[in-house]
Order: structure tokens, then C-alpha cells, then sequence
């Protein structure tokens, strides 16, 4: 109807089909596919009207027009967009629109306007960023603070096929995180296109700044979970205070989700990974088979991903969590301070026959 009534195209074919891709599914991409669309119904409309009008209309004219209107699009290294609205521009050219003066250009400025208006239908009607990132954040979260407590629970009760179902649940958590990213996208466009939701890309930017380590930390769960799993298989020893730190984990994800909601700095989320980690390092805990070190260590990272989730760099979380060994003549200075008792005194020795 807008082309129609205020551009004074009688036959906008594109305008609507425009607008319909534009607001489809996927909601993170309509600036680029407004693009793509022009670009796309250029191509195919310029091909079609350059060999239409030169060879004619007939079948093996209609697949020679859509083969190299699709050619020319993947050329051009567009997307699939573009090479779908290439061929399906070409067909209509060459069946419904025959060629004509200045169409090719009256097409392109049709399919410009209703992707347009697809986008200002989603500016003044938009969902709330931050409800589509909280919404994605509350299953990631999940996802990764209920492996954890499973995880723990294996390792109390030295269960390694419940350690093998929390790895396989793991594996399977690629689709949440695709989600969860598709979300931040999503918010990230309405934000920036919606007036009304301007003033939410700051708090969004907390969750963008969430995403990637929360990514992270799921990927170090799974190595823990498997190596878990390989040192239940092999009895190998994992120290008793293991399972109660990684619950101290799953605890402080879940107040991270609740200050990301509040909209606050996560500050007690860093201090329950610090407790946490604190707590580990307190104990020595160590271990003699390969799997249970390897254990141990993708705590610590663990640790450091969940820290910068709150949006320290990463120096700075590695920073904040204490040594796993005492600093350097540290030693040497205890040793030094020790009682006179307790070392041999060298001029003895020399006094001995």
C-alpha cells in the first residue's frame, strides 16, 4: 500500500515480499536482509530483463535466467538471501513481469521500501531486549549450575555413569548457547533500531559482557566432567572438598543470573568465586592420577571464567584468586626463620672426627 499510494508503483510485486522476509524468524538480522534484498532483486532483475528481452520466454529460458541470476549472487559472495531473491526475482521477470523501461530500477526501489517498512514495523512494535536476554540467560545459567551440582553428586557418591550423563548433557548444550547468542543479537538490533529502547543497551551490554565467559565455563565443565568421569572409572582419589566447591560454583552462577536481572554490578558473585576458590587452595588438594590434577585445574579455569563473567578481564580474575603456591623465597624466608634446634649447625660438623 505505501509503495502504491506514495511512491505511485501500481504493481509493487516486491514491496510486500520484502517486508514479509524482513520480518521473519530471525530477529538479529533485518538490517543486513533489508540489504540483501536489494541486492538480491537487483541482480535478478537486471539479469532477467538483459536475457529476456534478447531470448525470449520459454522453459529452458526460465532455468538458463535463474542459473545465472544465482551464479551472479553467489559471485558476489552474498548470503543466502541474496541468491534466493536473485532466482525468485529472475522467475517473476521472466513469467510475470516481462521486461520494460526503467522496471529493473522502479523493482529495486520496491523491494528498498518494503524492507523499510518491515523495520519501522519493528521499531514502533518491539519486544524488550533484556526480557529476550534474560529469558536465554535463565537456561544457560542452568544448564551450567545444574551440571555442576550433578557433577558433585557423582563425585560424592563416585558414580561414573552419572558422571558420564552430565557430560553427555553437556554435549548437548551447543544449541543453548546458540540461543543465548541469537538473543544478544536480537537485542543488540531492537536496541539500537526501537526509540523506545535506546536506554536499555547498557544494561544489555552486562549480559553481552556474561555471554562469552558463561560459554567458557561450560566448555571447561564439560573437560572436568569428563576427566572426572575417567578418574571414577580409574579409582583414582578426588579429594573430599572437590564436590563442595563445585556446588559453591553452581551457587554463585545462580547469583549471577539474579544481579544480571537486578541490574546490578555482580559484586557477590565475585566474592562467592573468590570463597570458593579460597577454600581449595586452603586445603592443598591434590592428586596423584593424571585425570584427578587435570580436575583440579579445570576448577581454577572454571573459576577465572565465571570471574570475568562479571566482567574482570582476564588478568584481572586470575588476579583475584589466590596462588596455588606460596610466593616465590617464601621458602627460603621460612626456613631462615626456623628454630636454631631444628638445623644442623655446619661448624659441628667439622668438629666431628
Amino acid at each position: 500500500m505505501f509503495a502504491t499510494l506514495v511512491i505511485g508503483h501500481q504493481h509493487p510485486f516486491f514491496a510486500p515480499i520484502a517486508a514479509v522476509v524482513c520480518l521473519g524468524v530471525s530477529l538479529g538480522q533485518r538490517l543486513r536482509r533489508v540489504g540483501e534484498l536489494v541486492v538480491g532483486v537487483s541482480v535478478g532483475v537486471g539479469v532477467g530483463d538483459a536475457l529476456i528481452s534478447w531470448i525470449g520466454s520459454g522453459p529452458w529460458q526460465i532455468a538458463l535466467v535463474v542459473a545465472l541470476a544465482m551464479s551472479a549472487a553467489v559471485l558476489l559472495d552474498g548470503g543466502s538471501v541474496i541468491a534466493l531473491q536473485a532466482g525468485s526475482s529472475a522467475v517473476l521477470v521472466a513469467t510475470l513481469l516481462p521486461p520494460s523501461a526503467g522496471g529493473g530500477f522502479d523493482r529495486m526501489i520496491d523491494a528498498l521500501t518494503g524492507g523499510l517498512v518491515g523495520l519501522a514495523v519493528a521499531a514502533l512494535i518491539p519486544a524488550n531486549p533484556v526480557t529476550v536476554a534474560q529469558r536465554q540467560l535463565k537456561v544457560l545459567t542452568n544448564t551450567l549450575s545444574g551440571a555442576l551440582r550433578d557433577l558433585a553428586g557423582a563425585l560424592d557418591s563416585k558414580d561414573s555413569v552419572k558422571a558420564a550423563g552430565v557430560l553427555a548433557e553437556l554435549r548437548t548444550s551447543q544449541t543453548t548457547i546458540d540461543d543465548y547468542k541469537a538473543a544478544l543479537q536480537t537485542g543488540s538490533e531492537i536496541a539500537r533500531i526501537a526509540p523506545i529502547r535506546w536506554r536499555s543497551k547498557d544494561e544489555l551490554k552486562r549480559y553481552q559482557t556474561a555471554g562469552g565467559p558463561v560459554d567458557y565455563a561450560i566448555r571447561n565443565t564439560r573437560v572436568l566432567a569428563r576427566r572426572a568421569m575417567a578418574a571414577l572409572k580409574a579409582d583414582e582419589p578426588i579429594p573430599d572438598g572437590v564436590p563442595d566447591v563445585l556446588r559453591d560454583y553452581a551457587d554463585a552462577v545462580d547469583c549471577l543470573r539474579g544481579e544480571l536481572e537486578k541490574g546490578a554490578e555482580p559484586k557477590l558473585t565475585r566474592e562467592a568465586v573468590r570463597d570458593a576458590a579460597r577454600v581449595l587452595t586452603a586445603r592443598r588438594l591434590g592428586g596423584d592420577g593424571f585425570s584427578s590434577k587435570v580436575v583440579l585445574a579445570q576448577i581454577r579455569s572454571v573459576a577465572v571464567d565465571l570471574l570475568q563473567a562479571t566482567g574482570l578481564s582476564r588478568s584481572e580474575a586470575m588476579e583475584a584468586l589466590p596462588p596455588l603456591s606460596p610466593p616465590a623465597g617464601a621458602k627460603a624466608r621460612a626456613e631462615e626463620s626456623a628454630p636454631v634446634r631444628d638445623r644442623e649447625d655446619p661448624s659441628e660438623r667439622t668438629k666431628r672426627p
